[in-house]
């Protein structure tokens, strides 16, 4: 039987009144999905280590180095919010390349409103728990939990509304996997003696059966802003004994 290295995890505590975690935009539909995905994390990372969008290959190392899982403790509610703005061709907007744009078409372009629906998780709590590899590599573990502690900019969670109502960064744990990190994950204060919760992990991070397995659009190209290819994922299900929470 293969023995695996143990090694170091930081455990974070995604608690707001209202998440969003990325799932594919469809029409005026932008719903969240079940997974806090690695391209969501590592823009909540770089945003407090204070990495610019156009660090492109900063954004993207940090990427690729971030292996993570995440158990939901508190699933909360599906809450859609209902969107709408009145555009016309003289208004201008910011864009992602930190320049104003302007609009174009003919007067039937702005006859009506411009209208979207924004789904969140309301009142959710999840527990993540995520390594380096290489660790050794700048940023370290160490300078992610002091940028989540004391951020250089706001941090949000999915989108730029969902605030957090706690603290990110919530402890170190050592574990052979990213899995058994969420797992033995503690709760916190106040949670149910007894919990059963969902649980969601990469490929080759543990095993746990029965599973369901998912194939996940997690990673970004963050010069050209695509997500592409999949990863294949793990969900289940696990009761928290009694004696977890603290």
């Amino acid at each position: 039987m293969n023995s695996r290295a143990v090694r170091r995890h930081i455990l974070l505590r995604l608690d707001a009144p209202l998440m969003a975690f990325g799932a594919p935009i469809v029409d005026q539909h932008g719903v969240t999905g079940d997974v806090p995905l690695p391209s969501m994390i590592a823009g909540l990372l770089a945003n407090g280590l204070g990495y610019r969008r156009t660090n492109f290959g900063l954004l993207q190392r940090l990427q690729d180095r971030l292996v993570l899982a995440a158990r939901w403790d508190r699933p909360g509610e599906r809450f859609r919010d209902f969107q709408t703005a009145e555009l016309n061709a003289a208004d201008r907007g910011w864009t992602t390349r930190g320049r104003s744009e302007g609009r174009a078409g003919g007067a039937g372009t702005y006859a009506g409103k411009h209208i979207r629906h924004r789904w969140h998780q309301a009142d959710a709590l999840v527990t993540v728990a995520l390594r380096l590899d290489p660790e050794a590599e700048e940023p370290t573990l160490d300078d992610l939990a002091a940028a989540l502690t004391s951020p250089a900019r706001p941090l949000f969670i999915g989108r730029k509304p969902c605030l957090p109502a706690a603290p990110l960064f919530a402890d170190f744990a050592e574990a052979e996997t990213v899995l058994d990190a969420v797992a033995n994950a503690p709760l916190v204060e106040g949670a149910p003696v007894e919990t059963r919760v969902r649980i969601f992990w990469p490929d080759g991070e543990g095993e746990k059966s029965p599973s369901t397995r998912l194939h996940i659009q997690g990673r970004r190209d963050w010069r050209s802003g695509v997500h592409g290819g999949t990863e294949v994922w793990h969900e289940s299900d696990m009761i928290l004994p009694a004696g977890t929470s603290p």
